[in-house]
C-alpha cells in the first residue's frame, strides 16, 4: 500500500510541475513519465495552455493600441490565469478531470 501511495503522490506531483512549468515541464513530463496515463494527462493540457498564452499574447500585441484591446486584453488575461490556476488544482486532485476551454483539444493530441 505505501508503494502505490508513494507512486500517487509522485503522478500528482509531476502533473502539478507539468502545469506550473508550461512547455518545460511538458517536456521533463514527456520524458520521466511518458508511460504515466495521469501525468500525460496533464502534461497535455499544460502544452495546449503554453499555445493558449502564445495567442493571448499575439492578441495583446494586436489589440492594445485600440479601444477593444484596452479592454480585452486585461479580460483575456485573467481568463488564462484563471484556467491556468484551475489546471494546476486539478493536477492535484488525483483524477483526470479537463480543464475549461483547453481540456477537450489536450484530448485530441495523441503522443
Amino acid at each position: 500500500m505505501k508503494y502505490k501511495k508513494s507512486e500517487q503522490r509522485d503522478s500528482k506531483l509531476f502533473a502539478f510541475l507539468a502545469v506550473l512549468l508550461s512547455v518545460v515541464g511538458f517536456i521533463i513530463a514527456l520524458i520521466a513519465k511518458k508511460d504515466n496515463k495521469y501525468v500525460i494527462f496533464y502534461a497535455k493540457q499544460s502544452l495546449i495552455l503554453f499555445v493558449t498564452g502564445i495567442v493571448v499574447k499575439v492578441l495583446t500585441v494586436l489589440l492594445v493600441l485600440t479601444i477593444i484591446g484596452i479592454l480585452a486584453v486585461p479580460v483575456l488575461w485573467v481568463m488564462y490565469f484563471i484556467i491556468w490556476v484551475i489546471a494546476l488544482i486539478n493536477s492535484l486532485s488525483g483524477q483526470e478531470k479537463e480543464t475549461p476551454i483547453v481540456g477537450h483539444y489536450a484530448r485530441s493530441i495523441d503522443l
